[in-house]
């Protein structure tokens, strides 16, 4: 069915795909459906507390029995800058009083904890089948607590530098993700975000690069994008935008219309949401002050300014302020649920790569 088995062996996975951990749109139920597809379900964690990943855990334990990957954030915490933040609040401050807000009132705080011995002890419990890190990896002591689980560790490289940097700190695979994916870029080496690669050139160097499988990201949303990863060296594919279309995605319904309605041009990385960069449907704040600013603070202090603006914009059914995460192929994509398209993806895949498809 395969012509390369690597991640499937290392997983234990019936398929080379690998569902995008999204903050924001991932779900227990989305995770379930992918790993019952046949695909790696994955839960992304970064954004929740030890007792949601404990309770999440048990609800994708108690339906399925299959790999699951839990996904973290391997930020370093910025530096307060009170000056750079007060001038972001004022750069914002004239949205505040077209939306009928206290312009004086002071922006909520934004905080996303980088992977820490807290969550490292969710982990030692529920002991996911994979790991997974966003933004290089945590200090070696958690990692050796990971690897001690028996988890497999994957994290994201956006260049050949940042995948050699993982090899060597012992992944056990590496995601390639290009320049197209959808949400925040995994860099961790660079900040120039003018030289991020895209998928097709990234992918057949960071294989000729490293001797772990490598996993392509970006662009791909169905059986053309996954032969032509495989061609290019890869041992399986990451998708993520393809599934922010199925049911069992967290998507409100303005980011849902919003995707259902872009274009291929339609997409660009910006650092305004959050202070890193990241991919996403143009709106109104984006062109407005970017979307590239250096003005806005570092990760992820940018979006408490942000997060009054986006409610009140969001109340009156207007996405100007929100943060609308999606790759360049969103036309590409299906709606269905997500273990249908796991096996569609998959079947249609090894149909295209001359393989032929039984499920067991």
């Amino acid at each position: 069915m395969w012509s390369d088995r690597r991640i499937c062996d290392l997983f234990g996975i019936e398929h080379p795909i690998v569902l995008a951990p999204m903050a924001g749109p991932s779900t227990p139920e989305l995770a379930i459906a992918v790993a019952e597809g046949g695909g790696l379900g994955s839960l992304a964690s970064a954004m929740s507390t030890a007792d949601e990943v404990r309770r999440d855990m048990a609800v994708i334990r108690q339906r399925t029995a299959r790999p699951i990957n839990l996904n973290f954030f391997a930020h370093v915490s910025p530096h307060p800058d009170p000056a750079r933040e007060a001038a972001w609040v004022a750069m914002l401050r004239p949205y505040r009083i077209e939306l009928g807000l206290d312009p004086d009132a002071p922006a909520p705080r934004s905080a996303r904890t980088p992977f820490d011995a807290a969550m490292c002890a969710v982990v030692e419990e529920v002991r996911p089948e994979v790991v997974s890190f966003h933004f290089g990896l945590p200090e070696t002591p958690l990692l050796e607590r990971v690897r001690a689980t028996g988890a497999k560790i994957i994290a994201s490289a956006t260049t050949v530098r940042e995948a050699e940097w993982l090899e060597a700190h012992g992944c056990d695979a590496i995601i390639a993700q290009g320049s197209e994916a959808g949400g925040h870029r995994g860099m961790f080496l660079s900040a120039d975000i003018a030289t991020q690669v895209g998928t097709m050139a990234l992918v057949p160097q960071v294989v000729d690069a490293v001797t772990v499988p490598v996993i392509a990201a970006g662009g791909i949303a169905d059986a053309r994008g996954i032969a032509a990863a495989f061609a290019l060296g890869a041992a399986a594919v990451q998708i993520g935008t393809a599934y922010l279309f199925c049911p069992e995605a967290k998507v409100q319904p303005l980011h849902r219309a919003a995707l259902r309605a872009a274009r291929e041009d339609e997409s660009a990385l910006t650092n305004i949401f959050t202070g890193r960069p990241a991919r996403g449907i143009l709106n109104r704040v984006m062109r407005d002050l970017g979307p590239m600013s250096d003005k806005a603070p570092a990760f992820p202090l940018a979006g408490g300014a942000l997060a009054p603006l986006k409610a009140a914009a969001e109340a009156k059914g207007s996405s100007d302020f929100t943060s609308l995460w999606t790759g360049q192929a969103a036309r590409l994509a299906r709606e269905m649920p997500a273990r249908d398209l796991t096996e569609t993806l998959a079947r249609e895949a090894a149909a295209r790569m001359g393989g032929r498809h039984d499920r067991s």
